[in-house]
């Protein structure tokens, strides 16, 4: 008997007994059909109130929640806008006017000619890079939230690696709760595919495990700022 052969036994007499512990005699058809109708009739999950906003409010919470993380928010007009927002973000913050980003065509088709100051680098990051700029898929403002997708357009390694991170969110993109933004998520990768990863952010690293001493940048890092673009 092959190796696959015993494992499919030993499956199946797994879920005999699962069947038999919850007195389950019914056809596999009439299963297969009740499990069906439950995921397609699934209720939704109990919102907060304060997710129930109009656009303008969910904004307004999101910018509050993460700048009570210490997470800077700039806004601006529209994306064309993020070049000059990065660069003015980053000569007041005297950080070098270098980038790490990965090859989003949204954040590639900017105008950065226009800040000429700017050095831009492709790829994922490196423990050299010092500030790296990403764009998030969306935005969650019940809890002033960040929802990054891996991936080669955004890199993961951008959300950890370099000291100072900049992310790029539309303010369309802002929802009011997990489950919405998960919907989001279903509609752009597809039914049953997703990124390898979802990362959720909701400002610097921070830690205060050990001894109760905070601790700023243990696990990312040490500054975050998000330009929300009309």
């Amino acid at each position: 008997m092959s190796n696959d052969t015993a494992n499919a036994d030993r499956r199946r007499a797994m879920l005999d007994v699962i069947r038999s512990g919850l007195n389950d005699g019914s056809p596999m058809k009439t299963r297969q059909e009740a499990v069906a109708a439950r995921l397609a009739g699934q209720k939704p999950h109990l919102v907060p109130e304060r997710a129930n906003k109009d656009a303008a409010g969910l904004k307004a919470q999101f910018t509050q929640f993460l700048e009570g993380q210490t997470a800077t928010v700039l806004c601006v007009a529209g994306l064309d806008m993020v070049p000059a927002a990065l660069a003015g973000y980053l000569r007041s913050q005297n950080l070098p006017q270098r980038v790490r980003m990965g090859s989003d065509a949204e954040l590639s088709g900017l105008p950065w000619s226009r800040e000429p100051a700017l050095t831009l680098d492709k790829g994922h990051a490196y423990a050299t890079d010092e500030v790296s700029l990403s764009r998030a898929i969306g935005g969650i403002s019940e809890t002033g939230t960040l929802v990054m997708a891996s991936g080669e357009a955004n890199p993961v390694t951008l959300n950890y690696l370099p000291e100072s991170h900049v992310v790029v969110l539309k303010a369309s993109e802002i929802a009011g709760n997990y489950e919405a933004v998960f919907d989001t998520v279903r509609a752009r990768f597809g039914r049953g595919r997703m990124p390898r990863t979802l990362n959720f952010i909701s400002g610097p690293s921070r830690t205060a495990d050990i001894g109760g001493r905070l601790v700023v940048g243990a696990h990312g890092p040490r500054r975050l700022c998000v330009i929300i673009a009309e």
